[in-house]
């Protein structure tokens, strides 16, 4: 049973007396409440009238009510919203009006989706403190009771962002200033301090939060502030502290004296049950422990337990703890249960049913589910969301397995008719944005029919939220783990396709409906694209792709629409090539294709416009309609770059053809293949020196000291922009890095890794040293040492560099210097006269729609292998057959090859060891016979993919004479 005992000023009869003469020590009282109904869970006094909640969410009051401050009706459960009544002559209604009082209840909407855990009035300021301890404040700063380090008045809720990192978990108000407690249990008081009332010994006002050093040492559970005094509760000692102004006997000390420091007030209460000596009071023979302490105005209450036999049952309030009564409305493990409990044909129990409504219909109550445990949500941040998604996934998919089909869809229809239309704008904290990681978890999201009524309206809701808001949520979803990434990607790509694939509407409505509702699905994923490039891929580029586009769009029209899009009138609202992330490698390379079409119509164009011209006109010149290369086997660099250098970029755009001299083979895309590999074999040879090729990654990257003219990185440009649009693969060990710039996108740590391994597992390391030595361990300048013809040279990374050290703080300025010097800086020279022939073959726009990975496969190929595809796609000629039985025992022995074996010999059959980026269906492998017998070796013809096999019978001597022959690739066996 709860008793209250109350003491100070009583003149409006705001301490539950008859009377109106102040109480100058503890004294017990009745409150007019029936506590076999109901408990008294908060109690809230200011000046002149006193609050009462109970366990119902009933509110009580008491007192004077000139300003209408005890409200007209008894306030409801407020699931999660606010409310402010009375005078606002300081703004402290937080409504951002100036009226002068409200006597009806006006909810706070300018904090909506906060998940509250208390709300706080002062005289003539307020506070809301959220579940994970932002604390926000309005009204009356005259003292900077605000804690915001000034002294300017606030008619809206504004952020006290010195107290963020405190992890403060209670907060209470006096007329003038604020006291708050921390999960540690300490103390800190802010705003005016001319009676003493701040606790730091003197009487000054503090416009930041200071912490009350005199309570250090001790762990106070309960904080309570007066209009001019403050109470602290330590419960190992059962002690109550106050300080501040006693002209009303308000310190409890039996006088009216003021106290700047904190005192104990001699009422000795039982201390905790985990206290070495414990103490008790007796009132009328029975023993008290404390349960709450409570101040306002020039009053105390404190409500205490009567102790009988088994006084280590009692156990006093802690502001500290989580699970609260003052806490709102949450999806518990207990609800989840009761929920899941039900049969298909039960009746949903009421209360049951008004819970689930509450919290699916309200921002706040989900945005104060699922937090970590251990008080680890206090780190929320716009970089830390605050949930244990773990714990969500398990809560919502025991929703998807109940039965009760009347349950799931009231949860449903709260969130399309009162949840996602409420959402704001702009979130008033980062903790208001913890739904938007919490509903995509709901397994109703999963069903695309839902387009027009939950997955768009969440999207409309995640895309219109301003630049802050988008940014906290980028930052969070690049910090989950890759299956609940992946589950917000499948949703939206799922929708994307489920729309695609419904019947084409001839009503006008329905067809702006299904493509607003395409493009907001697009729009998601492009935003999920770009964290997960920032992330370094949380989970792999292409499961971004949708393959139905190629059925269910006209890619091809789509892109030339695209490109034309500043030239047409009535353009398309939307162009699949705004997210050429959700194409894949057939798509792409159909884009490709397309492009290069264009580019080679438009210069065929120009030519027979030329050519028709020249039957007219002497001075011009006819030429041809395709770029004819001329080389001989034994000078083909020089004689490429004789050509090349003369061709403008219209030519180079030009359908390429090849000829031998001296040959007389035409070219019908094989020479055009053994024009680029015997090109290329030849110019990346070492006697040039314009590569340096790094052994421990196997690679190749430009080399700094290179004597080779620009001319000759121009011709390696312009080949590879030519092997694109001529759709070959060619034989280049450049990495990553090079795709990336060639994109216009900055290689970072990992590229640095891919060159050198070792150096970048040291630059790594350095990034993630935490200890305080530093310094000390790493010794590092902003200087380094590079090899340049034998010898070692330093180089400084920045002005000074050599006198600059490398520091915790600055370490990732060094880190981004270092990468653009080994990328940058140090080849410029030659990456430009690179660049520049590359870019002259492929300056289009389709390259805007490339990943580096993909422009990698389009130039070199890909290791995405499936050599079963390989054994279907082979023709066979001659008395060759699948069921034949040398071609029986070619396939047994090559499935048993390793996968380097494999390799080798799609090298030794096609010139290259990486597939095209169309997948393996693409090659196409002839096997034929050739006499001679088992002593012979298979025989490739590179340039068409024919493979000669002796007619083996023995599959020992096939498998010899194979892996003979792929393991000399180089030097013979290749005609």
């Amino acid at each position: 049973m709860i008793s209250a005992f109350c003491w100070g000023s009583a003149d409006h009869g705001q301490l539950f007396t008859e009377n109106d003469e102040p109480i100058l020590s503890p004294k017990e009282v009745k409150l007019n409440i029936d506590q076999e109904v109901k408990d008294v869970v908060e109690i809230s006094c200011s000046e002149g009238h006193t609050l009462i909640v109970t366990s119902d969410g009933s509110c009580y009051a008491c007192g004077c009510n000139d300003y209408g401050q005890i409200g007209h009706d008894s306030a409801k459960k407020l699931d999660g919203i606010v409310f402010s009544w009375g005078a606002n002559n300081y703004g402290q209604l937080g409504t951002g009006s100036s009226s002068q009082h409200m006597d009806i209840p006006q909810p706070l909407l300018s904090i909506r989706g906060i998940p509250v855990s208390q709300i706080i009035a002062g005289g003539n300021h307020c506070f809301i403190l959220s579940m994970s301890g932002a604390l926000f404040g309005w009204g009356r700063n005259s003292f900077g009771q605000l804690g915001v380090n000034d002294e300017n008045d606030r008619n809206h809720p504004t952020q006290c962002k010195s107290l963020r990192q405190q992890r403060t978990v209670f907060v209470s108000c006096g007329e003038d200033h604020t006291c708050t407690l921390t999960q540690e249990g300490g103390v800190f008081t802010f705003g005016c301090g001319s009676h003493g009332q701040l606790g730091h010994d003197n009487t000054n006002n503090e416009i930041l939060p200071r912490r009350v050093m005199d309570m250090m040492g001790t762990v106070v559970t309960q904080i309570a502030c007066g209009r001019r005094h403050t109470l602290t509760y330590v419960p190992e000692t059962g002690k109550i502290y106050s300080f501040g102004s006693g002209s009303c006997g308000q310190l409890g000390l039996g006088n009216t004296d003021k106290k700047t420091s904190p005192v104990f007030v001699p009422c000795p209460f039982m201390s905790s049950i985990n206290s070495k000596s414990p103490r008790a009071m007796e009132i009328d023979g029975t023993s008290h422990i404390v349960s709450r302490i409570f101040s306002g105005g020039n009053k105390c209450i404190v409500l205490a337990n009567k102790i009988n036999s088994q006084p280590a049952s009692q156990k006093p309030i802690d502001f500290r703890e989580d699970g609260m009564s003052r806490s709102i409305l949450c999806l518990s493990d207990k609800l989840t249960e009761k929920v899941g409990s039900l049969n298909a044909k039960d009746n949903i129990p009421h209360e049951v049913e008004v819970e689930m409504e509450k919290i699916f219909s309200a921002a706040a109550c989900l945005n104060a589910s699922f937090l970590l445990p251990n008080h680890e949500h206090f780190t929320t941040s716009p970089k830390k969301h605050g949930l244990d998604m773990d714990q969500v996934r398990d809560t919502f998919g025991k929703l998807a397995h109940i039965s009760n089909v009347p349950t799931i869809q009231k949860i449903t229809n709260c969130l399309e008719c009162y949840l996602l239309p409420s959402l704001p704008q702009s979130p008033p904290d980062v903790e208001a944005l913890r739904l938007y990681l919490i509903l995509p978890e709901y397994h109703m999201f999963e069903e695309p029919k839902k387009f027009s009524t939950l997955i768009g309206p969440f999207a409309n809701s995640i895309l219109n939220l301003d630049k802050p808001g988008s940014k906290v949520l980028d930052y969070w979803w690049g910090s989950l783990k890759p299956r609940y990434f992946s589950r917000i990607l499948s949703l939206y790509k799922q929708t994307v396709i489920y729309l695609l694939q419904l019947p084409q509407s001839q009503i006008q409505t329905e067809l702006f409906s299904r493509n607003i509702h395409i493009k907001f699905s697009l729009e998601i994923m492009k935003k999920l694209n770009k964290v997960n490039e920032i992330n370094g891929q949380i989970i792999p580029y292409n499961h971004f792709y949708i393959p139905e586009l190629r059925d269910k769009v006209d890619i091809r029209a789509d892109y030339v629409n695209w490109v034309q899009q500043s030239k047409l009138i009535n353009s398309p609202p939307m162009h699949f090539c705004d997210y050429p992330f959700v194409f894949d490698g057939p798509a792409k390379s159909m884009l490709l294709q397309t492009d290069a079409f264009m580019q080679m119509r438009t210069a065929l164009e120009e030519a027979q416009r030329r050519n028709f011209q020249s039957l007219f006109l002497q001075n011009i010149d006819p030429v041809s309609p395709l770029l004819m290369l001329h080389v001989t086997r034994e000078n083909i660099v020089q004689d490429t770059i004789q050509q090349l250098a003369h061709k403008g970029s219209g030519d180079l755009k030009k359908p390429l053809k090849v000829v031998f001299i001296g040959e007389e083979a035409i070219d019908e895309g094989g020479l055009t293949k053994e024009f680029f590999l015997l090109l290329l074999r030849e110019i990346l040879d070492p006697k040039y020196g314009m590569f340096k090729f790094y052994e421990e990654s196997r690679v190749d990257w430009f080399n700094s000291d290179s004597f080779e003219e620009p001319v000759m990185f121009y011709l390696i440009g312009c080949l590879c922009g030519l092997a694109i649009y001529n759709s070959t693969i060619i034989v280049l060990n450049f990495p990553l890095a090079l795709y990336k710039k060639l994109l216009k996108r900055s290689p970072d740590v990992e590229d640095l890794k891919e060159v050198m391994p070792q150096l970048g597992r040291g630059l790594q390391q350095m990034m993630d040293y935490e200890e305080d030595d530093f310094e000390d361990v790493f010794c590092q300048t902003f200087e380094i040492s590079v090899e340049s013809f034998g010898e070692i040279k330093n180089v400084e990374l920045c002005k000074g560099g050599s006198k600059k050290t490398v520091t915790k703080s600055n370490r990732k300025e060094y880190l981004d210097l270092y990468i653009s010097y080994i990328f940058n800086e140090s080849i410029e020279k030659q990456y430009t006269a690179f660049s520049d022939g590359f870019l002259k073959v492929c300056d289009s726009k389709v390259l805007e729609l490339f990943h580096p990975l993909e422009l990698q496969s389009m130039v070199i190929g890909n290791e995405n292998y499936d050599f079963h595809i390989l054994e279907k796609n082979t023709e066979y000629k001659g008395e060759y057959h699948r069921y034949h039985p040398t071609i029986k025992i070619f396939w047994d022995v090559f499935h048993d090859l390793s996968i380097e074996q494999k390799k080798k010999f799609l090298l030794f059959l096609t010139g290259s060891d990486r597939i095209p980026i169309l997948g393996m269906e693409t090659i196409k492998v002839i096997i034929q016979p050739t006499q001679g017998g088992e002593r012979y070796l298979p025989v490739a013809h590179t340039c068409f993919n024919i493979l000669d096999l002796p007619t083996y019978e023995d599959k020992q001597s096939l498998k010899d004479k194979l892996i003979l022959a792929i393991e000399h690739t180089q030097g013979f066996g290749i005609v």
